[in-house]
């Protein structure tokens, strides 16, 4: 809803995708990519024999899977993404590498595990216990994956600029408040840049 009021590009799948495509690996695997690390072992030892695969020599040294090295094939794909300009990209910890980055709102939109297993159950037609576990499941892997990728342990509200909680609020409301500060922040940072006289 917020990509396509802004008229901006929406980018989830196509993160693991790309990344997963420089590296050679096949695209029905990509999905796993994040939450696997044999098929990120996979996908590192494809770049370490792959001539510039991702612009890294193919002399690289890869004997394990390294922190720095799962940074830099996706921080690299989500950088590429974002500089590209007007997109909305979802989930893969995008907002802890592009922090700091100027023109940029980090967003998270949530809600308490019971309310999303509740929409999860309608959606997905799941049993209570089904989604819970489902939930409880995502919410672990997105812990682990900010621990693993980007030595986050704890996820706070201010590695965002914006949190909505979507226990209350409607979803279109939810998308309608990221949109005006998105749009908000757009001018606020056109008016900065004008008092500084770069613009």
């Amino acid at each position: 809803m917020v990509a396509k009021a802004l008229g901006f590009r929406y980018a989830d799948r196509e993160i693991i995708i790309r990344a997963a495509e420089k590296a050679g690996v096949l695209p029905e695997s990509a999905a796993q990519a994040e939450h696997t690390p044999g098929l990120i072992a996979r996908i590192l030892e494809s770049i370490g024999s792959t001539p510039d695969a991702v612009g890294w020599s193919a002399s690289a040294v890869l004997p394990s899977p390294t922190k720095p090295a799962y940074e830099g094939l996706f921080e690299r794909v989500i950088h590429e993404t974002v500089d590209r300009g007007d997109v909305v990209i979802v989930a893969h910890g995008a907002s802890i590498p592009v922090a700091g980055m100027s023109g940029l709102l980090r967003v998270l939109v949530t809600a308490s595990p019971r309310v999303r297993a509740e929409r999860l159950a309608r959606q997905a037609n799941l049993k209570a216990a089904e989604a819970r576990k489902a939930i409880a499941d995502s919410d672990r892997q997105r812990r682990e994956y900010l621990r693993r990728f980007y030595d986050i342990r704890q996820e706070l509200p201010t590695h965002y600029d914006l949190v909505v909680n979507t226990d209350v609020l409607t979803l279109p409301l939810a998308a309608k408040l990221v949109v005006s500060a998105a749009k908000g922040q757009r001018v606020c940072e056109v008016s900065g840049h004008v008092r500084q006289g770069r613009g």
